[in-house]
């Protein structure tokens, strides 16, 4: 029984001792000048069952059209009224990857630009992708994978998930690539994904001990400028640098609202203060029902319809709570949920503990 006693004791000391979570430190930041690029690009989806823009509407359908046609050699004649039921306008959004180099395929998204029903089953026609500096940098075209379905007759509408955007997997071909300066001066640049001065001062410390002193060093809370070795090497060395691990200092608290769908996301460092909470709510209801007064036979008098409206308000009680101060995430929740608010409830009394300084973070509305 000793010997199990003290084998417990041991392992529990251990446990104690073991240091927090490290991450990798490509987990953490992003090397500077590898970095990715959007592109756009405006064009014309066919195909598509009779879901198309309705060319009265988007005149700039009819007009791309006529441009692409003239290209191909056929002439429209001037003040063609064409109705147009499988063409529609669309924009294409992807994204150049760092290094890309020509001919590599990527994805695009297609959106509906004007007022087509439907984009399922369309095709997309040859669509160049520009970069910010109005250069072509890709040429996107393909059947596009719309991720909905949907069908209507007589009024009645079914619908699940959007029709009027999808995707077409590597549906776009790179054309120009765009250069990198890695290490062109001797150092390499690393930004942290979050200002974080203590983060910062951790990666430091991980890189020289994995590289030897001096190889980092931090310029503020954010950017790392570690010494890069000879060009032939450098790929080897990126590799082991973002393998390195690296210890993060503890974010501080913080509490995230969504004030469109009513989320609350808290992180583990949130903390209360003994405090009391009394929350009610209310309501306001107003009914209009029709009223048609009918006339006599034969009077000569004619059928009114009137308006009659019906207002209530009711307000529920809010009795005083009192919230225990929370030294964990879990006491913290336990907390909140011991008022029974709602979500939305929840972002005003959140809000009002803030103020009275109950509440041990920062309340960030999004």
């Amino acid at each position: 029984m000793r010997r199990l006693l003290l084998r417990a004791l041991a392992c529990l000391a251990a446990a104690l001792l073991l240091p927090a979570a490290a991450e990798p430190l490509k987990a953490l930041a992003s090397v500077q000048g590898a970095r990715d690029n959007p592109l756009v690009g405006y064009g014309l989806m066919v195909g598509l069952d009779g879901t198309g823009d309705q060319t009265m509407q988007t005149p700039f359908t009819t007009q791309s059209l006529t441009n692409m046609l003239a290209q191909l050699g056929v002439t429209v004649p001037p003040g063609t009224n064409m109705q147009l039921k499988n063409v529609a306008a669309v924009m294409v959004t992807a994204t150049l990857p760092a290094f890309a180099r020509p001919g590599q395929a990527i994805d695009i998204t297609v959106s509906s630009l004007g007022n087509a029903k439907s984009l399922r089953g369309g095709t997309l026609l040859m669509t160049p992708l520009k970069g910010a500096d109005g250069a072509v940098y890709a040429i996107a075209q393909g059947n596009l994978v719309v991720g909905g379905a949907g069908a209507s007759a007589n009024g009645s509408k079914v619908q699940v998930n959007q029709l009027g955007a999808g995707r077409i997997p590597a549906g776009a071909i790179v054309e120009r690539g765009l250069a990198s300066a890695l290490g062109e001066e001797g150092t390499l640049t690393l930004e942290l994904h979050r200002s974080d001065f203590g983060t910062a001062q951790r990666a430091v410390d991980a890189i020289n001990r994995g590289f030897g002193a001096g190889t980092a060093e931090a310029l503020d809370g954010r950017v790392l400028r570690v010494r890069a070795p000879a060009a032939q090497d450098r790929v080897a060395f990126l590799a082991r640098l973002e393998a390195v691990d690296v210890v993060p200092a503890q974010d501080v608290a913080r509490v995230i609202v969504n004030a469109r769908t009513g989320s609350v996301v808290m992180n583990q460092a949130v903390r209360v203060q003994e405090c009391a909470v009394a929350h009610g709510s209310l309501s306001v209801v107003i009914s209009t029902q029709p009223v048609i007064s009918q006339p006599a036979p034969l009077s000569g008098g004619t059928t009114v319809s009137a308006q009659t409206s019906q207002i209530s308000l009711s307000q529920a009680g809010g009795a005083l709570q009192m919230v225990r101060s929370g030294a964990a995430l879990a006491d913290v929740v336990k907390a909140l949920n011991a008022l029974g608010a709602n979500p939305q409830d929840l972002i005003s009394i959140l809000q009002a503990m803030k103020a009275a300084g109950a509440l041990r973070a920062e309340l960030e509305i999004i």
